[in-house]
């Protein structure tokens, strides 16, 4: 257990790193402090709800879609102005192509090469060295 001096605000959330072959799947925040900015899609753990569960109900809500939940890519911890994160970023598949950006003004399928082309929220910026390390060049 951490215990911070601040008492920061403690958030646990879960990301899911949607792969496609040798792409990413990432979308741009349509709202907030961050709006305009990159994520990976996810979102809160509810109680009760295990880290497949929550992000299988999150793609649902913001993608109108269905995921397989694979291994634990990795734990980000970052400190955002008012609140200390915990994200656990997992590797995941979409089983069938079919999505719909219900909270989200835009998204990308990105490659080796593009995945630092966009504006990366700072937290899910850290996981993104690992994740192209595990794409080949297109």
């Amino acid at each position: 257990m951490h215990i911070f001096a601040n008492d920061m605000k403690q958030t646990e959330v879960v990301a899911a790193v949607i792969r496609r072959g040798n792409e990413i799947f990432a979308t741009q925040r349509g709202y907030g402090e961050f709006k305009d900015w990159w994520e990976f899609p996810g979102g809160k753990i509810e109680p009760g709800e295990s880290a497949e569960q929550a992000l299988k109900r999150e793609i649902r809500e913001e993608l109108d879609a269905d995921i397989t939940v694979g291994n634990l890519l990795q734990t980000v911890e970052w400190d955002y102005p008012g609140f200390h994160l915990t994200m656990r970023c997992y590797w995941c598949e979409l089983t069938s192509e079919a999505l719909h950006l219900n909270e989200h003004e835009a998204a990308a399928w990105l490659t080796k090469e593009t995945l630092f082309s966009v504006k990366w929220l700072p937290a899910d910026y850290v996981v993104l060295k690992e994740i192209g390390d595990n794409l080949e060049a297109v």
